[in-house]
């Protein structure tokens, strides 16, 4: 298994990546989507048992159908993925231990796929209501058309692509925010 070189120190990573709200619609070449893919694939999980699973829409129609489903749950019509040319979506399934662990593996993929997109120079943002989208009619829906199993539950989603803004400033860290007991 070969590991792209990311040039990113871990803490490096960890501190300064930030949501990006604005993308060029650039394609990400397939060596730098699979790695950050990878990287979502080995977030810990309950009992290693590797609940999650990751939808990868890369087609114009898919990431289309996808942004005025979760548009439609926002009530409105603007791009809830901000433009991004990739959407993935973290799903939980019946593997996980319980229904609160798999929304916790989710978490932890969406983390990982976060992190590895900026270590890999994309951008990227955590985008909600993936929950509500897949379990409104039209959502289970599009699901069976993909040719996915229904019983997956939507936790997460996030936007993924190349940055065409400026890269955030993080806000200062909150008093009490580490509690030393």
């Amino acid at each position: 298994m070969e590991v792209i070189d990311m040039k990113k120190e871990a803490m490096e990573v960890l501190l300064n990546r930030r949501a990006i709200r604005k993308f060029k619609n650039d394609p990400i070449p397939a060596e730098i989507l699979d790695a950050v893919l990878e990287a979502g694939t080995f977030a810990p999980t309950g009992s290693g048992k590797q609940s999650p699973v990751i939808l990868v829409l890369q087609d114009e129609e898919k990431v289309n159908k996808a942004k005025a489903l979760n548009a439609k749950v926002m009530g409105t019509d603007r791009d809830p993925y901000y433009g991004a040319p990739v959407i993935l979506l973290v799903l939980a399934t019946e593997r996980a231990v319980n229904e609160e662990i798999a929304i916790l593996d989710a978490a932890a993929v969406t983390t990982n796929l976060l992190n590895a997109a900026y270590a890999a120079g994309l951008g990227s943002c955590w985008i909600h209501r993936c929950k509500e989208m897949f379990a409104m009619e039209e959502g289970k829906a599009l699901l069976k058309e993909w040719g996915i199993e229904e019983n997956l539950r939507g936790v997460c989603s996030i936007a993924l692509g190349y940055a065409d803004c400026d890269h955030p400033v993080p806000i200062p860290r909150k008093e009490n925010y580490i509690i030393k007991l």
